[in-house]
């Protein structure tokens, strides 16, 4: 990987002491298999620590207890944040926006989305009108609404059902994907069991090959753009729809973790040229800062459609910013390294 792709600040960084903001293992966190932070959860943040500790030219500390976030960082500012809490104000999904929203309260520069960004990534019926308005392919879909049993559901089967809000796949199991109406309906009573208040979307199915790209930069220096990854289903049981439920990302037992993989996707070169402009484009009307990962997913007419932007895509050593960055041959310290490099320039101009 060509170290001017680092993201590295020539002359040495703005703020050579980080403090790295994460979730807090000590409280339940609804969105975890027990409420409790899992052995796998706590091995990505050592194996974070060991990469931030390999760049040269910082110091880092970290902030996890919530009680006292507010306290911490109002008595001893810090100089600049890596905000890395993707878990949300006390661990509330809902709350991940407040964490940025505190740091611009009080004057603190940190990386990645603003509130406002995250407010709108979170919706995803938001995300895809406003592709939809820019000419950004997307999935046809039907909003229902938490309060609206009987909203009609005029689209076609198969179709996946999932919470309009919130992120780690959460309220999608291998039910989500429906073949009919009937299907529908009562998957859509289940979510309102298993995570009320939520609204709901009935997505047009996308059966083909589904993949991401990575963007580390900002619209004013740059872009580098990761290598595109892609899903790999063919190892899992055909008997299991191909979809990245819950399961997939929290439960080692699950055939989804351990028959799943991921390779760099195959896409022709106008069709990434494509995907990639669409992402940049939609990096800039969202607001994201310094990095970003696009999700998409090719339907029965060959069309790659958007699935959804992640505005502060979470970091764990086997997720897919990481595996894109060592599509590109760098390393997790070379993933840090770009994301701090992006922040900070971005901070140096603004001043």
């Amino acid at each position: 990987m060509p170290s001017d792709r680092l993201g590295k600040t020539t002359g040495g960084p703005l703020f050579p002491d980080v403090t790295v903001l994460l979730g807090d293992p000590s409280l339940p966190d609804v969105t975890k298999v027990g409420s409790v932070y899992s052995a796998e959860d706590l091995e990505s943040v050592t194996r974070m620590r060991a990469a931030l500790a390999a760049l040269a030219g910082y110091r880092f500390s970290y902030l996890t207890d919530h009680t006292r976030l507010l306290v911490d960082l109002t008595e001893k500012p810090p100089p600049f944040v890596l905000n890395l809490c993707d878990t949300g104000f006390r661990n509330v999904a809902a709350h991940e926006m407040n964490v940025p929203a505190l740091l611009e309260m009080l004057g603190i520069p940190y990386s990645g989305a603003t509130p406002a960004c995250m407010a709108l990534c979170y919706d995803k019926e938001l995300v895809h009108a406003l592709a939809k308005a820019h000419g950004v392919a997307v999935p046809a879909q039907v909003f229902v609404g938490d309060s609206d049993p009987d909203a009609s559901i005029e689209i076609g089967f198969p179709a996946l059902i999932k919470p309009n809000t919130g992120d780690g796949s959460v309220g999608i199991t291998r039910g989500s994907l429906v073949h009919d109406l009937s299907e529908a309906r009562d998957y859509l009573a289940r979510l309102r069991q298993e995570v009320p208040g939520r609204d709901a979307l009935v997505q047009e199915f996308l059966s083909g090959a589904e993949c991401s790209i990575g963007l580390i930069g900002n619209p004013a220096d740059g872009f580098t753009v990761l290598p595109p990854v892609e899903v790999d289903y063919s190892g899992l049981d055909p008997e299991l729809p191909k979809i990245l439920p819950y399961e997939s990302k929290t439960i080692p037992t699950s055939p989804y973790w351990q028959q799943l993989r991921y390779r760099p996707a195959e896409i022709d070169e106008r069709k990434l040229d494509g995907i990639v402009a669409a992402s940049k484009l939609l990096f800039q009307r969202l607001g994201c800062r310094d990095y970003g990962r696009f999700d998409f997913r090719t339907g029965a007419d060959g069309a790659i459609k958007l699935l959804e932007v992640n505005a502060n895509p979470a970091w764990c050593w086997d997720g897919k910013m990481q595996i894109m960055t060592g599509f590109a041959g760098g390393s997790e310290s070379d993933f840090f390294a770009m994301l701090l490099g992006a922040a900070q320039r971005r901070e140096r101009s603004s001043r």
